[in-house]
């Protein structure tokens, strides 16, 4: 039960404060009333584009054909990234939405293709309210595990001109100003964002490779392994949280 060890770790890094917030507790007045806004919110386009993307079968089977409802992806939500079936890596939601998309088509789509994002809003909208639970499945545990140190490493690890680890911000300058931004603890709840700078939703691997940009250091590749880490030690460490993305961003 070694995998327990950094497991617990880095649940624990979260649970010092009394209350975790979400990256929404830190918007502005008027994003958080564009949020609640019907008809106004520009994320609605691209839950509607997901749906309808969810049922097309132009390309053979459909989405909905062989899982049924959105809703029935809940708990893959929650629980993702997790090990690949090979056992070699690790694979968040968007990177098995690319996969099936691929599936059929000639012409193949990449991580931020507006169909793979749309998808990924659509997805985890039906999973809006549903608790984060991290845990290796049985069969991978030790490199589950071996992710999971990995990302953590990261997070704490100095890098760019700037000279700056993700910790220095997410947890040391948590609710000061970053030029026009308020700095969050970097809970992973809400994702997708749209992003008023982006004009369109992006996932948490562009977002990072944004944050890689930010501090000056050298951006990964789109869907690198870095990123993977990152993000299964970002959700580790919002364990118990409840998912309240898609939001929205500045």
């Amino acid at each position: 039960m070694k995998w327990l060890i950094p497991f617990l770790i880095a649940c624990s890094l979260c649970c010092q404060a009394e209350e975790r917030q979400s990256g929404n507790f830190f918007l502005s007045p008027d994003l958080r009333q564009l949020g609640f806004e019907k008809g106004a919110n520009p994320i609605e386009i691209w839950i509607d584009i997901g749906q309808v993307l969810w049922r097309d079968s132009s390309n053979g089977k459909s989405c909905e054909s062989c899982h049924g409802a959105m809703s029935n992806l809940k708990d893959a939500v929650r629980s993702l990234p997790q090990i690949s079936r090979d056992g070699t890596r690790l694979e968040n939601l968007e990177d098995k939405i690319l996969f099936y998309l691929n599936a059929s088509r000639e012409k193949k789509l990449t991580l931020d293709s507006d169909e793979v994002v749309a998808l990924s809003v659509a997805i985890q909208q039906n999973a809006k309210d549903s608790v984060i639970q991290m845990q290796p499945q049985l069969q991978s545990q030790r490199v589950w595990n071996e992710q999971l140190k990995a990302g953590t490493d990261l997070f704490y690890q100095r890098m760019g001109r700037m000279n700056l680890s993700c910790s220095q911000c997410h947890d040391q300058n948590i609710g000061k100003n970053l030029r026009a931004d308020v700095i969050s603890p970097a809970y992973p709840t809400g994702f997708p964002v749209y992003r008023m700078a982006w004009q369109k939703p992006g996932t948490m691997d562009r977002r990072l490779r944004a944050c890689y940009f930010g501090v000056q250091a050298k951006v990964p590749d789109v869907g690198d392994a870095e990123l993977r880490q990152l993000e299964l030690f970002l959700k580790v460490r919002a364990q118990g949280m409840v998912l309240d993305g898609p939001s929205l961003r500045r």
